[in-house]
């Protein structure tokens, strides 16, 4: 089975405060510095891991797919990220096809930079926009300038990036149907061919988990979370977008290769700390802060903390979980008479598209795709 790569680029100017990634400022990893002192170095241990896992890894398929995912990408030079891609290639080898993203806050590239990054070899860019509104960024501690997505995407477009996506979140504290709206057509007037849109999930131990906690903002009823979501498909639809997972839409052929090997369960390889990985149904994770990552490769030892083999139920359940997420769902057949009784309920509401049933598949209909996760709870009972 061929193997993606996921490489974790961990540091941000600043932390956002709906963000629970495993990213660091400068000033938390080392007091006084700055970007270019804390990631002094930290190519060179990308690669050193990447040799690990060749070594560890026998496989004679090219990579199909490479993520560059933080984390705020696009702070690193794009000669280091090439660095690690020409040592991927070298020790794997690229399929013809390969598609490599990264992720980018639009105020960290120039046209200049966005030229370099397609120059060693990057062919899909993501762009961080979350919302139009100045209002909303402010809530979710967002500082850069929406004007830049607009630039940013045309500067991409111009030195060649075919596939540009936008990353957009709804159900902030303090967006209205018609702040969400207007976000909406800001992003279908980029030269976008993809979007990705998820509503805010307000994770514990955020800053603003605790300004939730202290009544400074309110979260938006689960009703007009569900409003949003239809808004934004109808509209996407209409723009020539179609839905290819619960979260994500593309024109024709540019779907993201790399999130799909995810949801199908592909195998891939995480670079960098606290990076996941998983091969062969086994799932191991490396050291998640950057300084134990660090210590352990200088000392040639792999960073990988802890590992675990799914056993085959844990695999059942991962499948139904990201299949029913995916237009073409679930085989009607790679489950029981017991689970398939108790979605009949749900096929007679016209969550699950009646059509798709009579040809041996559960496929959520757009209603269904709102409770996909209680259809799934359905299935797992």
């Amino acid at each position: 089975m061929p193997t993606s790569f996921y490489i974790h680029i961990p540091y941000c100017v600043k932390r956002c405060g709906y963000c629970d990634f495993n990213t660091y400022t400068p000033g938390e990893l080392k007091e006084g510095s700055d970007i270019a002192q804390v990631s002094n170095g930290y190519i060179d241990l990308l690669i050193q891991e990447a040799k690990i896992a060749r070594a560890e890894f026998n496989t004679n398929e090219p990579i199909p797919t490479i993520f560059f995912g933080g984390g705020t990408p696009t702070l690193m030079e794009p000669a280091d990220l090439g660095r690690v891609l020409k040592a991927l290639e070298a020790d794997f080898g690229f399929a013809n096809d390969i598609e490599i993203t990264i992720e980018a806050n639009p105020d960290t590239v120039s046209k200049e930079k966005l030229a370099a990054l397609r120059g060693v070899g990057i062919n899909r860019i993501s762009f961080g926009m979350q919302s139009a509104a100045p209002h909303v960024l402010a809530v979710l501690d967002r500082t850069h300038n929406p004007e830049n997505v607009v630039k940013a995407t045309n500067w991409a477009r111009e030195v060649g990036f075919e596939q540009v996506s936008v990353d957009l979140i709804y159900g902030t504290p303090g967006e209205s149907i018609a702040d969400w709206e207007a976000t909406i057509d800001s992003a279908l007037a980029l030269p976008i061919n993809h979007i990705s849109a998820y509503a805010l999930i307000v994770e514990s131990g955020t800053k603003l988990a605790a300004q939730v906690k202290r009544g400074e903002v309110v979260i938006p009823d689960d009703d007009q979370t569900a409003d949003k979501y239809l808004l934004a498909d109808e509209k996407f639809s209409k723009a020539g977008f179609t839905w290819y997972e619960l979260s994500n839409w593309a024109k024709s052929g540019a779907e993201c290769r790399h999130n799909i090997a995810y949801w199908e369960g592909a195998n891939w390889w995480g670079l960098g700390p606290g990076a996941h990985s998983h091969i062969d149904g086994m799932r191991f994770w490396n050291v998640k802060h950057p300084n134990a990552y660090r210590e352990r490769l200088e000392l040639n030892q792999s960073p990988v903390m802890e590992s675990e083999t799914l056993k085959l139920e844990e695999k059942e359940n991962e499948r139904i979980m990201l299949e029913i997420r995916m237009p073409e769902g679930i085989a009607k057949n790679s489950l029981g008479d017991a689970a398939l009784l108790r979605l009949e309920s749900y096929l007679a509401g016209g969550q699950i598209s009646k059509e798709q049933w009579e040809k041996g598949q559960i496929s959520l209909t757009l209603s269904g795709r709102l409770m996909a996760d209680r259809i799934v709870r359905e299935i797992l009972l």
